[in-house]
């Protein structure tokens, strides 16, 4: 339809088919009554904030509206909302109601079906109860566009109800009473809707504007969830087996500057930590461990040392003591799989051993060295069993009988070679008990631990708690300009 200003000639178009009483033009913003064709008044043109133009279509909700009508209402001295007048194909009504920054999208209902409850503070529509906001009074500050009835220039009275992201508005106008039901919608849905370069500044909380995420979906959301793990530890407890998965005593002397490889062990069920127990027979001296597990399937290696270390005596008429023959520690967080550790170990006087610099019988059996006193000494490398002679005639001829060479002088020569000049003779060695010759390792594949487990429910909760109070806040600042909050106003 298209209709020309009776005043300055310019013609006004709009692509939609309804029954038009009044429009604004385009041009010189003449309010002209179609069946006079005579102007009524002069409307002051929308610029307030305005994102929409008369003219302009979009799609919400699979349905084409065209915006026939722009209106925007003033309240106070400085407060202003914009109404769009939409149509679609069918010659249907809808509405776009925008305030700082906010939308609702409304249609026209029957008011009697709205009932007032409580004396006016509460309305009811469908079964569902819907709290009154406040009752604002307002004027048309301007408008553009064509519209089906005459637009009423004096004081206009609005009573808003909500309920969560749903309203009621009852719209008073001179003779007029009429109601519409309005919904929360994104601002960003009406941007892809119209397609709207910029969107109007967004303040506060919008009347109806929901939660930043449903929070009744995030408390089944996080029970969920805190099910799933409570049935994961479960699952973790119950298929594992707590056992002690290594043990093995080790001597210093077979550690000394390098490691040791132990056996494999498995470990089966869920990740948990895998406690170590070290021990030695120190005595006013110290011993020292050095673990690395090493997972055989991803050679990823886990290092851990540990000192140990015992002290006592006697000083002012009191005995003391400090430190501890046994020492633990722990692997965390596991996981399950087949391992091995590599060992090392030293202790304190742990001097390098003095055979293995001295004569070697050619089995490797058997190690013997001489002192600077002239006492040799024979070990046996199998059982470390040490045997001392302090003659080196009786040494030669029990090792001539040791290697069956007694008849065989050249042998005999060798030996009583190696005897006199081979021999170290700068260890001054001396036949001493070592008290502390081992240090025993043990490992214990312990319960799975319940401290993470505890550690996630609980960030939960407080997650949960947060959304609350979070949620709590924001429904107090929606309703803080209302004069029915159902939230203690400070």
């Amino acid at each position: 339809m298209h209709f020309t200003c009776p005043l300055c000639k310019t013609e006004n178009k709009i692509d939609a088919d309804f029954r038009i009483k009044e429009y604004i033009c385009r041009s010189c913003s003449n309010l002209i009554d179609i069946a006079k064709n005579t102007s009524t008044k002069v409307v002051k043109k929308p610029v307030e904030s305005v994102v929409l133009e008369v003219g302009r279509k979009g799609m919400i909700d699979e349905v084409e509206y065209t915006v026939t009508g722009i209106i925007i209402r003033k309240y106070g001295t400085h407060i202003f909302w914009r109404e769009y007048f939409l149509k679609d194909k069918k010659g249907e009504d809808a509405f776009l109601s925008e305030s700082d920054g906010h939308w609702v999208f409304l249609h026209s209902i029957d008011g009697m079906d709205v009932k007032k409850k409580l004396n006016g503070k509460a309305a009811e529509l469908h079964g569902r109860n819907y709290r009154w906001y406040e009752t604002t009074e307002c004027t048309i500050h301007a408008a553009a566009g064509f519209f089906e009835d005459r637009l009423n220039f004096g004081l206009a009275t609005y009573r808003e109800y909500v309920n969560a992201t749903q309203m009621i508005s009852q719209e008073q106008s001179g003779g007029t009473n009429e109601y519409f039901f309005g919904m929360h919608i994104s601002k960003y849905k009406v941007k892809r809707a119209f397609k709207i370069p910029h969107l109007p500044h967004y303040s506060g909380v919008g009347i109806v504007q929901p939660f930043y995420f449903n929070f009744k979906q995030t408390i089944n959301i996080m029970a969920v969830a805190a099910l799933m793990i409570c049935l994961i530890q479960l699952y973790v407890v119950t298929s594992r087996t707590n056992k002690s998965v290594f043990e093995e005593e080790i001597n210093f002397t077979d550690v000394k500057d390098k490691e040791k490889v132990s056996k494999s062990f498995e470990l089966s069920g869920g990740s948990a930590p895998l406690k170590v127990e070290v021990s030695s027979n120190v005595d006013n001296s110290w011993a020292s461990v050095g673990l690395s597990l090493v997972n055989e399937a991803t050679n990823e290696i886990a290092f851990a040392s540990k000192d140990i270390e015992q002290y006592h005596g006697y000083e002012d008429g009191e005995s003391w003591s400090e430190g501890s023959g046994n020492e633990t520690f722990n692997f965390c967080g596991v996981a399950p799989g087949k391992y091995h550790f590599l060992i090392s170990a030293d202790k304190e006087g742990n001097a390098s051993d003095p055979f293995k610099k001295g004569y070697q019988f050619d089995n490797g059996n058997y190690s013997v060295i001489q002192d600077g006193k002239g006492s040799y000494y024979m070990k046996d490398n199998k059982t470390s069993e040490i045997k001392t002679y302090a003659d080196k005639f009786f040494l030669q001829s029990e090792l001539m009988t040791m290697n069956n060479i007694l008849g065989k002088p050249q042998e005999i020569l060798k030996i009583d070679s190696i005897l006199s000049n081979a021999i170290p003779t700068e260890y001054n060695y001396e036949m001493k008990p070592d008290n502390n010759p081992t240090v025993k390792i043990k490992a214990e594949w312990l319960p799975v631990s319940f401290w993470n487990f505890t550690i996630v429910l609980i960030i939960l909760i407080i997650f949960v708690g947060a959304c609350y109070l979070g949620r709590k806040i924001f429904e107090t600042n929606k309703w803080a300009n209302s004069s029915n909050s159902p939230y203690p106003q400070s």
